[in-house]
């Protein structure tokens, strides 16, 4: 199989909101929500994890069946670094986008942070992935 030459750097979005390794859970719920985005590379100087919604919501005491979602999250203490995932999966800007595919089905993740040196300066999802794919078959 040949491989594509689109890049990263192509489709990744570029504004990244990211979380802070200290950052409250309450904190990176609201920040998602604002945003509409589903996952935060956690910086600090570099790239250290990533949290996600569903990190997010397991973490949530499940004993606490009556307060809504975010009463839940300001009565937890905990922060970021307690349940982000370490090491992420990340691509480079550029690496291809059959690269960057290939990494998110291996490993069953539906987004990489992208980084040039050591600074995350993208994120790419499987929404930039469907764009492509739309945009290239709209244009057939």
């Amino acid at each position: 199989m040949t491989k594509r030459k689109t890049l990263v750097q192509d489709i990744m979005t570029e504004e990244v909101v990211s979380a802070t390794p200290d950052m409250s859970l309450l904190e990176a719920y609201k920040l998602m929500a604002e945003n509409d985005v589903r996952r935060l590379p956690v910086v600090q100087d570099e790239l250290m994890g990533i949290i996600t919604l569903s990190d997010i919501l397991r973490a949530i005491p499940a004993l606490m069946i009556e307060p809504d979602r975010e009463t839940r999250l300001m009565l937890s203490t905990r922060s970021v670094r307690e349940i982000m995932s370490r090491d992420p999966y990340f691509v480079y800007v550029d690496d291809t986008i059959q690269d960057a595919a290939e990494r998110m089905l291996e490993n069953q993740v539906s987004g990489l942070p992208v980084v040039e040196g050591r600074g995350v300066i993208g994120i790419i999802t499987e929404s930039d992935l469907f764009r492509l794919v739309v945009e290239s078959w709209s244009e057939a």
